[in-house]
């Protein structure tokens, strides 16, 4: 992802310091000292170290989750473990290099492996990201679609995290064959792209990187989400009662989704402007840092976002701490296209015509023809299906919006 840099190339322009530090590692081997003080390389080091503890045995334990129940291994959740191993990776082949420089306060190995962070590091970033919005369109297609969830069908989501992983490699790739570099970033701890050069061929590249690898996959998370909150909206006003605190919690889920992304890769985006449009040495090497640990943060916010808070896989954490078999939660049914447009002529027409519709509230357990009676305890699941017909019978539309996958 757009990382904070300072290259040899650019680095007279932003940093003497930041400069003759560069230059000395280069012929030292490679080995960049840092710009900070002893204190901040501490706490550098301390932060580091903290994200890499945690995003490890968090994204650990979503893997050991997914090996151990089989009710967790549906197509959906394929995505979820795509975004746990990006972030694993990040924890055991990333995190552990800067916080050893930071603690030692200097790069330690050498400008090959500069690149090789810079690049590995910008891969899994933007695997992450796109993995992210893809999820996004993913749910919103399954409510939307004009089938049922197929629990079997696996292509599309397997074609959705080759996709994440091919976008990535087509947009970490070119800094190794000439558009942009690779370097070490603000105060030498840490490598990324080079986004302080003000040369043509890297002003283009991290303006393409932050629109098509930053906003696109943002405007993709809040457009999905933004219409799932409108189709249940549309169902509470239909029947208030069953579907407020579904919209509630799917709210607050959306809510959370989209400040915990903009507080993780926002400011990159910010620095990197700033940086690449703004006055040399605008952006030091010492404001440069906190974007780059709070990027790492993300792997350890993702698994509680989107698999902790997942009943799912909640429901399946519970039952590995009290060594017992998980209990099953609401299935996933998706609705057709033509019982969508029913729904929302229900909306329109208001909760005064509801005698027009027969409502009726899925149970727990796997799809069924016919609803069972539901535990006082389970939460109930809106379930509204088939268009109307002209001769003015009740008609059942079907809409099951809920992010329990």
């Amino acid at each position: 992802m757009i990382v904070p840099n300072v290259s040899l190339s650019g680095c007279a322009e932003v940093n003497s310091a930041l400069c003759a530090a560069a230059r000395e590692g280069h012929l030292g081997g490679g080995s960049y000292r840092s710009t900070l003080t002893p204190t901040g390389n501490l706490i550098v080091a301390v932060c580091l170290g903290f994200i890499g503890t945690f995003g490890l045995m968090n994204n650990l334990l979503v893997l050991v989750l997914f090996c151990r129940y089989k009710m967790l291994r549906s197509p959906i959740n394929l995505l979820l473990i795509n975004i746990t191993i990006s972030d694993l990776l990040v924890c055991v082949l990333g995190t552990p290099f800067s916080f050893a420089a930071s603690t030692q306060g200097r790069w330690l190995i050498g400008e090959g492996g500069c690149v090789w962070y810079g690049f590995f590091n910008s891969l899994c970033g933007i695997v992450s990201l796109i993995s992210l919005a893809v999820l996004s369109y993913e749910r919103y297609s399954t409510m939307m679609g004009p089938t049922e969830a197929d629990s079997s069908n696996y292509r599309k989501i397997s074609l959705g995290i080759t996709v994440s992983w091919v976008y990535s490699l087509i947009w970490t790739l070119p800094p190794l064959f000439g558009w942009s570099n690779y370097g070490p970033e603000g105060p030498g701890t840490t490598c990324s792209v080079d986004w302080t050069a003000k040369t043509a061929n890297n002003i283009s590249y991290i303006t393409c990187l932050f629109v098509f690898c930053l906003t696109v996959p943002f405007l993709v998370i809040v457009f999905c989400y933004g219409k799932l909150l409108c189709a249940i909206r549309q169902v509470s006003g239909i029947n208030s009662s069953t579907s407020r605190k579904r919209e509630q919690r799917v709210l607050f889920m959306v809510v959370i989704m989209v400040i915990c992304y903009l507080l993780c890769w926002l400011p990159y985006g910010i620095m990197a402007l700033l940086a690449t449009f703004g006055r040399p040495g605008l952006v030091t090497p010492e404001a440069s840092i906190i974007p780059s640990v709070l990027a790492k943060t993300s792997t350890v916010i993702n698994p509680v976002i989107y698999v902790f808070m997942n009943k799912q896989f909640y429901r399946c954490f519970q039952a590995l701490l009290h060594c017992e078999t998980p209990q099953r939660g609401s299935s996933i049914r998706s609705s057709s296209k033509v019982a969508t447009k029913a729904m929302r002529g229900a909306a329109v027409t208001g909760p005064r015509r509801s005698n027009d519709f027969l409502f009726m509230v899925a149970s727990l357990g796997q799809p069924a023809a016919t609803v069972p009676q539901l535990n006082p305890s389970c939460e109930p699941t809106i379930d509204v299906t088939k268009p109307s017909s002209s001769d003015n019978k009740p008609v059942i539309v079907s809409l099951v919006a809920h992010f329990d996958s």
